[in-house]
């Protein structure tokens, strides 16, 4: 691959703003899944592994920046489900079972989706704020 691509995407996701970057990492595990799926049609024991286990660790990752003071019961609520998830991804790791991949999978879009709709929804209520501060700000 291009250096300069390489270069590209690096400073890219150094640079994301926080929502961006978890929006990324939902892709990156749809995808590896994805890429475990046909690894396990193909019969390619390894290449399922791989990309099991990078899921994995996207969801060890989620786990791990959950903010438990702050996020409350929604953050609990969040990190049970993604220790279940976890869970599931080593059982179908263990066997090679796209069923279970596709459980995943399921959730991953789920959460991805409810994300986006969040991020969309705070963006507008910021825009909202700033339009209504300079409002404010003119008419004092």
């Amino acid at each position: 691959m291009n250096p300069y691509i390489n270069q590209y995407k690096q400073n890219s996701v150094l640079t994301a703003a926080p929502e961006t970057i978890l929006i990324m990492l939902y892709e990156g595990a749809i995808n590896f899944l994805l890429k475990a799926k046909t690894a396990i049609d193909e019969k390619n024991i390894e290449i399922a592994h791989i990309n099991i286990t990078k899921t994995q660790k996207i969801i060890r990752e989620f786990m791990d920046t959950l903010d438990m003071d702050a996020g409350g019961d929604m953050a609990k609520n969040l990190y049970r489900l993604y220790e279940y998830l976890h869970y599931r991804l080593v059982q179908a790791n263990i066997k090679k079972d796209n069923t279970m991949l596709d459980e995943v999978l399921n959730h991953l879009r789920s959460l991805k989706q409810t994300w986006e709709e969040a991020i969309k929804i705070t963006s507008r209520e910021n825009k909202n704020e700033i339009y209504e501060t300079i409002i404010t700000d003119r008419s004092a």
